[in-house]
């Protein structure tokens, strides 16, 4: 049997291939990987790749182990790539503690998001070429390993003129960005949107998109040491006010909104207080979306928030939709695309990454885990 990487809620389909820190992956040198013993239903493998595989769920310093697992033969719709750049994401992580909405079969490989090469295509492959960039359209590939041999349907393709690190990591950060300005509230030029997590790869993808439609940002983060230095760089790249978490609940906010209109959205990424003081600032009939719980205390809506000011509170996971909008790949098509444009024009970047090789996965899952202490994604080369 092929290795099974597949989601059983993406209907179980095997595939030999690979979303908060990124990963590069490139050809490592072959040495001290285990070997797998999975092999392809149809025959013997004519080769294999290098994977980071989980057999049980658990604390990924544990349980992940760089091992050769076989590359199948490359079917009529199926394309064979060369894994470029892979994140690792906090999905992965839960993914692979067991604590995720969607579960691998196991044994699995980890890693929802990155970049590959194509290398060969079938013959009845029409969309893809040899020396196409591709991301996953969806969770469950398996993204940590060299080599992969995916379905057509399976991926998307980008410019591969556009810097690596955006490419890798544009499926699901810029892509939960996108989205949540896009689908809740009708932003205009001259709008504004209140977020917390502002220095999150959501956040900083906000501020981007954000910005190129004119749209003004509150941003709020943690106060830290560093605050100073942390805001310079927000505002680098597009934010309009930047503020810490204790002047959500001061006298000032009501300064700030003289010259800034009340946000029509707020983006939760954090829960607890922090979710609540959102709402606060919320314009009459806005919305605020919930997409991640980083502190892992439950939202609290105010009964006035509802009544008063008939606020609309809901979440928002880009998983779900990338799997509503999988009958027609145009809404997709039409994201990247215009992801894509504005990383070309300059007007979206990826967050600072930290480069780690493959052989050295120890290192990059180890940053992973650690708590939110920057904005640094840990990449893997």
């Amino acid at each position: 049997m092929w290795f099974p990487v597949r989601s059983a809620c993406l209907g179980g389909r095997a595939v030999c291939d690979r979303g908060f820190v990124g990963a590069i992956l490139q050809r490592p040198r072959r040495r001290e990987a285990k070997v797998s013993p999975f092999s392809h239903s149809a025959g013997r493998c004519a080769q294999t790749c290098q994977a980071l595989v989980y057999r049980k769920h658990g604390d990924p310093s544990r349980v992940v182990e760089l091992e050769d697992v076989p590359v199948p033969q490359t079917g009529e719709k199926d394309v064979l790539v060369k894994l470029l750049a892979s994140p690792i994401n906090p999905s992965d992580i839960n993914m692979i503690q067991g604590t995720y909405a969607i579960l691998p079969d196991l044994p699995a490989v980890g890693g929802n998001e990155g970049v590959a090469q194509v290398l060969e295509v079938g013959s009845q492959v029409k969309s893809l070429k040899p020396g196409d960039w591709v991301i996953p359209r969806d969770a469950g590939l398996g993204m940590w390993r060299t080599e992969a041999v995916l379905a057509e349907d399976d991926v998307i393709s980008v410019p591969n003129g556009i810097p690596l690190l955006s490419a890798a990591t544009l499926g699901v950060n810029p892509c939960t960005a996108f989205r949540m300005l896009s689908d809740f509230e009708d932003l205009k030029p001259g709008d504004s949107v209140i977020q917390n997590a502002a220095n999150s790869g959501v956040g900083q993808a906000v501020i981007q998109i954000a910005a190129a439609r004119g749209i003004n940002t509150i941003n709020v983060i943690r106060d830290r040491p560093d605050f100073t230095q942390l805001c310079d760089r927000l505002k680098a790249i597009g934010a309009s006010h930047v503020i810490k978490e204790e002047s959500l609940r001061r006298p000032e906010m009501k300064e700030l909104f003289k010259t800034c209109s009340k946000p029509k959205l707020a983006l939760n990424g954090v829960g607890g207080k922090s979710a609540t003081e959102l709402l606060r600032h919320l314009q009459v009939g806005g919305s605020m979306v919930t997409y991640g719980g980083m502190s892992k205390q439950p939202v609290t809506v105010p009964v006035s928030a509802l009544i008063f000011k008939n606020v609309k509170v809901c979440g928002f996971w880009v998983t779900q939709w990338k799997r509503d909008h999988s009958h027609d790949g145009r809404a997709f098509r039409a994201m990247v695309d215009d992801l894509c444009s504005l990383i070309q024009k300059g007007k979206l970047t990826a967050p600072a990454c930290t480069e780690v090789c493959l052989q050295d996965y120890e290192k990059a899952l180890g940053a992973a885990l650690q708590p939110f202490t920057s904005s640094k994604q840990v990449l893997i080369m």
